[in-house]
């Protein structure tokens, strides 16, 4: 099936599909697109499928040849907009990620209502003119930093849910443990459970949802490591909890460590590396972001190299 990509960014809500067979809108919009029976309801309601240029119902035949327009029409973010100087990584018609910064809330709270990364996008699609919501595909604690990414559209949230949730999204962490890693890479694949509905931590226990982190020693420094790690699943808390478990925490970590101010004042965590599929038209997107300030820092106070980290 051809998608037709859309250069004009007033329609970038809108996609565009030569259909190369006989069958039903309907099983186009869910077979082909991967659009969810809700979105699919929605479009019926809002009148927003066409083919060849009229209203079509998502119950319509659609030949070889025909052209299949879909709008999605979306409210704008609600959020405050605020200029923090957050460095967006990417862009495109139907997503952004960026760099979040440590100590940033990801999404507004009662006790973090502004001063988030939603409002940092917000300010951004300001700017941009764009009437999109901010849908969150990944999320990482306040004090971890990296990629994030952020859908513009269901169908984009949709589909990249979808290969997150598959393992079909490379996702890749460093981070600065205590004490020599002795392996030079290995697996840990170990279950995390929550013990109590209102518990913060995780823990390693037979109850827990198997969870699975692959990691490789990048540098041996002055009694820690930098660690690179690709996460198999994406468990809460997974990559703190793994590495605590194996006796080697993440330097600063106030919750599953031993927090040390003198180094660092939060766990030296970070999203690294984010290599995915572009949800709509499928190529592959390969982005990086390199370690933030505190922890260069934290790696040169520790005897490491930073050049290749930056």
């Amino acid at each position: 099936m051809k998608v037709l990509f859309i250069r004009d960014r007033q329609k970038w809500n809108s996609f565009v599909i030569r259909v190369d067979r006989d069958l039903k809108i309907k099983d186009l919009l869910l077979d082909d697109l991967n659009f969810s029976v809700r979105s699919i309801s929605k479009m019926k309601r809002d009148k927003n499928i066409y083919k060849n240029g009229q209203v079509a119902k998502p119950t319509s035949m659609a030949k070889t040849g025909d052209i299949i327009e879909i709008e999605i029409k979306e409210e704008k973010a609600g959020f405050v907009g605020q200029d923090l100087g957050v460095a967006i990584v990417y862009e495109d018609q139907d997503l952004i990620v960026a760099d979040k910064p440590p100590f940033m809330v990801v999404h507004p709270t009662k006790s973090h209502f502004e001063g988030t990364l939603a409002n940092a996008i917000s300010y951004h699609i300001d700017r941009t003119g764009e009437d999109c919501r901010i849908r969150f595909v990944n999320r990482l604690d306040m004090n971890t930093s990296g990629l994030v990414v952020i859908a513009k559209n269901s169908y984009a949230h949709h589909r990249l849910s979808l290969d997150m949730g598959q393992d079909r999204v490379h996702k890749e962490y460093l981070a600065i443990v205590e004490g020599i890693v002795e392996k030079d890479s290995g697996t840990l694949d170990f279950p995390i459970y929550r013990e109590a509905e209102d518990s913060i931590s995780r823990i390693v226990d037979p109850r827990g949802q198997r969870s699975i982190t692959h990691f490789r020693v990048l540098q041996r420094l002055d009694g820690a490591s930098l660690v690179s790690l690709r996460l198999e699943t994406g468990r809460t808390h997974q990559i703190r909890v793994h590495l605590s478990h194996i006796g080697h925490p993440i330097i600063g970590d106030d919750l599953y460590g031993r927090p040390d101010t003198s180094l660092i004042d939060r766990q030296a965590l970070h999203a690294y590396k984010l290599i995915f599929d572009q949800p709509r038209l499928g190529d592959k997107i390969d982005l990086r972001a390199g370690l933030p300030l505190d922890m260069l820092v934290l790696l040169e106070k520790l005897g490491g190299v930073t050049d290749d980290y930056k």
